[in-house]
C-alpha cells in the first residue's frame, strides 16, 4: 500500500492495519460478529511486521492477555462486539487500576442478551461509564467514518500510553462492515517510542517494579482512586473532541457515529427547507465534549439526540445543557437504523416546540 494513496478497505480491516501501523505488536481476541474481519485481517497481518496473534480460549483470557502484554510493555490490543466486550470488562477494570495501556474495540451489536448482528448504539453507557467494577474511565472514541476510525486508532493508542489505561474505539457493525477510500498513516516504529521505566519485563540492573490492582489497606485504594481521578480530569480538561457543523444555528442535532451520518443528511434537508439546524457530533464520548455546547448554547432554544439505542448518550447531552433549554431524543433499537426521513419528522417537532 502506497503511502498517501486512498484505498477502498472494509471498516474493521482498515482498523486492524492502523493498529498495526499505530505500532501495536500484540493482539489477543475470540471471533464474534460483526468484528470478526479484526483478528482474521491481523491473524497474518502481525507475524509479518513481527508481531503476536494469538486466537484466545475465551474474552476473558483475551482481555488478561492483552494485559500481561501491556505490562511487559507492548502496544496491546483486543476486539469484539457487545456480549464479548461484556465479559472483558473485569479485566478492563483490572488494567484501569494497574494503570496498564490497552486498546479495546468494540463493534456494537444490538442487545440485550445476545440479541442480534446488526449494527446498534446501545453499549454507550458500558464505554463511557467505566464498565466494570470500581470508580474507573476509559477514553472513548466514537468514530463516523472508517476514515475516522483510521485516524482515531493512532490517537487511540498514544493517550493510552501516556495515561496508562484502557482506550475504547466504540464503533458499530455498519461502521465495520462498510467499505471507504481510506488514506492510511505512515507506520509507527515501537523501537522509536517512549520508554516505558514501569514495565515488567526483568530487573537485572534495577529493583523490580510491580503491577498490581489489589490494595487491601483501604487508604492505599482510596489514594489509588484520587490519583486516577486526578489523571481523569486532567483528561476531561484537554480531551475533548467534536465537530459543530453550522454554529450560530437556533437547535442541533446530536449524535455520533454511523447514527450522525444519518442526522447530518436530515440536517442539510432541514436547512434547506429555512430551518436553523446545526449539528453537534461528539468525537469522544468520554470524555464527553461539554465544552462544545457551552459554545453554542447562547444562541440554542433545543437540542435533538439521536441514537441507536431507547436513549443513553441522551443523559449526557442533558448534563451538558444543565436545564438552560429542552432536549429532545429520537432512537432506534435492536438494529434498526433510523431514516434521515425519520429525523428530518423529529427535527421539525423540535422547532415547533414539541418532540419527545
Amino acid at each position: 500500500m502506497v503511502l498517501g494513496r486512498k484505498v477502498l478497505m472494509k471498516g474493521n480491516e482498515a482498523l486492524a492495519e492502523a493498529a498495526v501501523r499505530a505500532g501495536c505488536r500484540f493482539f489477543a481476541g475470540y471471533p464474534i460478529t460483526p468484528q470478526n474481519e479484526i483478528p482474521e485481517y491481523l491473524s497474518h497481518r502481525l507475524p509479518e511486521v513481527g508481531g503476536t496473534f494469538i486466537q484466545a480460549e475465551s474474552e476473558l483470557a483475551a482481555i488478561n492477555m492483552v494485559y500481561g502484554a501491556g505490562g511487559a510493555g507492548a502496544r496491546a490490543m483486543t476486539s469484539s462486539s457487545s456480549p464479548g466486550v461484556s465479559l472483558k470488562q473485569e479485566g478492563i477494570s483490572y488494567m484501569a487500576a494497574a494503570e496498564v495501556p490497552g486498546v479495546i474495540v468494540n463493534m456494537v451489536r444490538g442487545g440485550p442478551g445476545l440479541g442480534g448482528i446488526q449494527p446498534a448504539q446501545s453499549d454507550y453507557y458500558q464505554a463511557t461509564r467505566g464498565g466494570g467494577h470500581g470508580d474507573y474511565r476509559t477514553v472513548v472514541f466514537g468514530p463516523a467514518t472508517v476514515q475516522e476510525a483510521v485516524d482515531v486508532m493512532g490517537q487511540a493508542f498514544a493517550l493510552a500510553d501516556k495515561y496508562r489505561m484502557p482506550v475504547v474505539i466504540l464503533g458499530d457493525g455498519m461502521i465495520g462492515q462498510m467499505m471507504e477510500p481510506v488514506i492510511l498513516p505512515e507506520p509507527v516504529d515501537p523501537a522509536t517510542l517512549p520508554l516505558k521505566t514501569w514495565i515488567t519485563r526483568g530487573a537485572k540492573d534495577r529493583n523490580p517494579n510491580v503491577i498490581n490492582s489489589l490494595y487491601l489497606d483501604p487508604e492505599k485504594c482510596e489514594a489509588l482512586n484520587l490519583r486516577l481521578q486526578a489523571k481523569y480530569q486532567e483528561i476531561t480538561a484537554t480531551q475533548q473532541m467534536a465537530e459543530i457543523a453550522y454554529p450560530g444555528s437556533q437547535y442541533y442535532v446530536v449524535a455520533y457515529g454511523t447514527t450522525a451520518r444519518i442526522c447530518r443528511m436530515a440536517v442539510t434537508e432541514a436547512r434547506a427547507n429555512g430551518l436553523a439546524v446545526g449539528l453537534i457530533r461528539p468525537i469522544t464520548l468520554w470524555p464527553f465534549p461539554t465544552d462544545s455546547f457551552e459554545k453554542v448554547m447562547d444562541d440554542a432554544k433545543g437540542f435533538l439526540t439521536v441514537e441507536m439505542s431507547l436513549g443513553q448518550m441522551v443523559d449526557d447531552v442533558r448534563l451538558a445543557v444543565n436545564g438552560r433549554t429542552p432536549v429532545y431524543f429520537y432512537g432506534r433499537a435492536g438494529g434498526m437504523v433510523p431514516s434521515a426521513e425519520e429525523v428530518l419528522i423529529e427535527i421539525e417537532k423540535m422547532t415547533r416546540g414539541g418532540g419527545r
